[in-house]
């Protein structure tokens, strides 16, 4: 006599496909994308599963409205970068760090040189920050930037663009000085796309 076992579906998530290293049609439809249907594109998103960008880093594209006339960002260096993002071993909450490079990063893809560092979280309704309740928070003012770091006035609100896509994101930030916050959405919109795993602790230098 034969026994058949029944066994229940596993729950267990299937691994994530390694990324691939170059941006798919969607992210370069996105910064293709007219600045005004930008807004509309970063009103309908959503909050990213914070839990799902920690490990990972996330090749970006600045949106400039000068690049549609000039490469201004490409002229600058600063129209590609790479954002990372891993958890703190003593606060356990989620740190962000920006890479400098072009998706191959400077001075090398193995150490790179890391600035413009932030925590990221839920908008607080309660907050000064809390334009969009839909996004998540990157604040580089609790990121421990050198004193006087001019992107430690950062706010940057950050909106999964597509329910069924966890791997694209979009961006638009103000910029804090004291109280007053000015907007800079509409100027310096960016362009997140899952790139690479990222290591889960670093060194400063």
């Amino acid at each position: 006599m034969s026994v058949v076992a029944a066994f229940a579906p596993s729950t267990k998530p299937a691994p994530r496909k390694e990324p691939s290293p170059f941006p798919t049609r969607a992210a370069l439809a996105l910064e293709q994308t007219p600045l005004r249907q930008l807004d509309l594109v970063f009103e309908r998103g959503s909050m990213p599963d914070l839990e799902d960008l920690v490990g990972w880093e996330f090749r970006g594209i600045n949106r400039f409205p000068l690049n549609d006339v000039v490469p201004f960002g490409n002229w600058v260096g600063i129209k590609k970068f790479v954002k990372g993002f891993h958890r703190d071993s003593e606060t356990g909450k989620v740190v962000c760090n920006v890479l400098d490079g072009r998706w191959h990063l400077r001075p090398n893809d193995t150490s790179p040189k890391r600035y413009g560092f932030y925590e990221a979280f839920p908008v607080d309704p309660t907050s000064r920050d809390n334009k969009y309740l839909h996004a998540l928070m990157l604040d580089y003012g609790k990121g421990n930037n050198p004193r006087f770091d001019v992107m430690a006035g950062l706010r940057d609100y950050l909106v999964q663009v597509d329910p069924s896509n966890p791997d694209l994101f979009l961006g638009k930030a103000d910029f804090a000085l004291g109280p007053a916050r000015f907007y800079l959405g509409r100027y310096n919109y960016f362009i997140l796309e899952r790139h690479r795993r990222g290591l889960t602790d670093f060194a400063r230098r």
